[in-house]
């Protein structure tokens, strides 16, 4: 469904799609419905991704994903003629594609150089001041600042900046697992005497240490969980920091839940969440 936006762009003439979002794994997993959103409205359209390469896990298995380009995390570091190449090769595959639409969800300076280096119909991104910005663009979109906006409606403005209204049961988050982790989480949860539906996944970690609860308090509801007859499987990132708050928690425990942290990959993390009673996190 359309919504009555003079410049609005006709999907009927679109079928290519480039959705920009260079962040990290959470940021790029909250943009999962705006593959879906599109996909929804208009079926023949073929969406791609430009994300970082370690996020890519994200996003790989989304129906309503065509293809994945990445761009490395540490690209800056390189030097100048050894990044130089690689660049090129992304320019080239981008190119080859020829996209219709361009959609970019953060302020990078790389979708910036694309929408003008790629020349699609139309392309959106978020308001921001500067010249050469706004004129990169045919279409820019307000954004709310101070956390008053969930991030994945601020990614759907985008959509309605050109006309597209987003339906409520497709912004629903998408991280689709895939058989093989599933099947290897099914037999980790077996060794463990575990069954699908009948324990915790509690993940109590993140990369921003802030956010995260003491592990006296995750002790503390771990042992009230278990007591309850709900047995708690741990997970987190394999970094030193993250283990080691997880071994604070597990030893300050009266009743060791399952540990697996550092153990998985994301995919096996988005099953084991998938085959959890009840998921418990402090980060996306």
């Amino acid at each position: 469904m359309g919504s009555p936006v003079a410049d609005a762009v006709d999907l009927a003439r679109v079928r290519r799609v480039l959705v920009l979002k260079l962040r990290h794994h959470g940021d790029v997993l909250l943009t999962s419905p705006v593959f879906s959103v599109l996909k929804a409205q208009a079926p023949w359209l073929e969406i791609d991704a430009l994300i970082y390469d370690d996020t890519q896990e994200m996003l790989s298995l989304h129906p309503a994903v065509s293809a994945i380009h990445t761009v490395g995390r540490r690209w800056r570091e390189r030097p100048g003629l050894a990044r130089l190449g690689p660049e090129l090769t992304l320019l080239g595959r981008l190119r080859a594609r020829r996209y219709d639409l361009l959609i970019h969800l953060t302020d990078h300076p790389r979708g910036a150089w694309l929408a003008r280096l790629l020349k699609p119909q139309a392309s959106v991104a978020p308001r921001r001041p500067g010249r050469w910005w706004r004129s990169s663009f045919t279409h820019l979109y307000p954004t709310v600042g101070g956390g008053r906006r969930h991030t994945v409606e601020t990614h759907l403005d985008a959509l309605r900046r050109i006309g597209i209204v987003p339906a409520v049961d497709a912004r629903r988050l998408v991280l689709v697992p895939g058989a093989e982790a599933l099947a290897a989480v099914d037999a980790l949860l077996g060794r463990h005497g575990l069954r699908a539906g009948a324990f915790v996944h509690l993940h109590p970690a993140s990369r921003w240490r802030f956010k995260c609860w003491p592990a006296e308090a995750t002790a503390g509801l771990i042992d009230r969980l278990q007591a309850d007859g709900l047995p708690v499987v741990l997970s987190a990132a394999p970094a030193a920091a993250e283990t080691a708050l997880i071994d604070a928690i597990v030893a300050q425990t009266r009743t060791a839940p399952v540990n697996l942290a550092g153990q998985l990959t994301l995919k096996e993390l988005a099953a084991l969440s998938a085959r959890a009673r009840l998921f418990i996190g402090v980060d996306s």
